[in-house]
């Protein structure tokens, strides 16, 4: 019995032992550490590692003006068919194609025909009427003639200077001439013509002043006002200004744009119609800084940012927009007025990171 008792005790001193060593030897259970805690472990761990070098520049904002640039061209402000306003055969054609023309020059000459007799005579029907007129008034005052005829030849006067007036009308219809100073764009009679009234004889445009067109958006047609002095740039590098004359109030009804009008001088008649020009609106005063294009950086929505520093040497983004371009940089708003930009290792280092900034200028200005 007693062999059996110790047999029992040894036994079931090793299964404690066994079951002991598990408890003691287990590792203790892991638990995730909170958002808290890891924003402060990866502080840590920033502030452990050696700060990026970066070169600053700090700008300073200014005011510049932020312009609508559309899309246009020039267009001539007045094109006009200058036709016959009566049959009749050509008898001369004082211009050509491209030739330069004042108001009232002289374009295509009818030939008269009859139409100088009956001029004639319409004069002696009034030169008649007025002699009839006249001494039936001496009459009436001694009391030979009545009210009636008085009225009588009074009328029969008008009439005849009514006829008078028609006959020379129809007289200065025989000379067709230019309506305004312009250029002949074309001409359409020949000497030799027989033509009916409505037949153009020249085509004749004025070059001066000149219009340019173009079309604004929805979202910019809000800005632009009648008076304001714009800009143009034409395709071949010349620079032009003139005041918006006009802004359409109704809007295509495919491309959803409105009409703007811009107007020009053309006194030396160097501008042609139909020049692709781009239109520089003026629409408001803003506080910018110019950037070189290649410190620029895609935002979230694929727009433009630049990487700047705080007070704390700490990296922040901006997205920005651009207001204007030169040859040097363009010009952004967006930024603090006072911005200490990275100049160089702006692609070294991210949002939030601590760096060690080297500045080239904490006095440079925008401009």
């Amino acid at each position: 019995m007693r062999a059996t008792y110790v047999w029992s005790t040894a036994i079931a001193i090793l299964l404690t032992t066994w079951l002991l060593s598990g408890v003691l030897t287990a590792e203790a259970p892991e638990i995730n550490p909170s958002i808290a805690e890891q924003q402060s472990n990866k502080a840590n761990v920033r502030s452990d590692l050696v700060p990026t070098r970066v070169r600053v520049t700090r700008l300073n904002a200014v005011e510049k003006i932020r312009f609508e640039t559309i899309r246009g061209k020039t267009q001539n402000k007045r094109t006009v068919e200058v036709r016959s306003e009566i049959a009749g055969k050509i008898i001369a054609r004082s211009v050509e194609k491209g030739d330069k023309v004042a108001e009232g020059q002289l374009l295509c000459e009818l030939a008269m025909e009859d139409r100088q007799s009956s001029l004639t005579e319409a004069k002696e029907a009034v030169t008649q009427a007025q002699l009839e007129y006249k001494g039936a008034q001496k009459l009436k005052i001694k009391g030979y003639n009545s009210e009636n005829v008085i009225a009588t030849t009074r009328a029969k006067l008008a009439s005849a200077l009514a006829v008078l007036d028609r006959r020379e009308v129809n007289m200065s219809k025989t000379k067709i001439r230019a309506p305004f100073d312009g250029s002949i764009e074309g001409v359409n009679m020949e000497v030799g013509d027989y033509v009916m009234a409505g037949t153009t004889c020249a085509t004749v445009v004025d070059m001066n002043p000149m219009l340019i067109i173009g079309r604004a958006s929805e979202k910019s047609i809000h800005d632009i006002k009648t008076g304001i002095i714009a800009g143009g740039v034409l395709v071949d590098g010349r620079e032009v200004q003139g005041p918006v004359t006009f802004v359409g109030q109704q809007s295509d009804r495919q491309t959803r744009t409105y009409e703007v009008e811009v107007e020009i001088s053309n006194k030396d008649l160097t501008l042609r119609s139909g020049i692709t020009t781009e239109i520089l609106i003026p629409v408001e005063r803003v506080l910018a800084q110019k950037i070189s294009p290649a410190l620029f950086s895609l935002d979230e929505s694929g727009g433009y940012g630049i990487r700047l520093i705080d007070e704390d040497n700490i990296v922040s983004f901006y997205t920005v927009e651009i207001v204007a371009e030169d040859e040097n940089g363009v010009w952004v708003t967006g930024l603090p007025n006072v911005s200490d930009v990275i100049t160089v290792g702006q692609e070294l280092v991210v949002t939030g990171e601590r760096v060690d900034p080297v500045f080239q200028n904490k006095n440079i200005s925008g401009s």
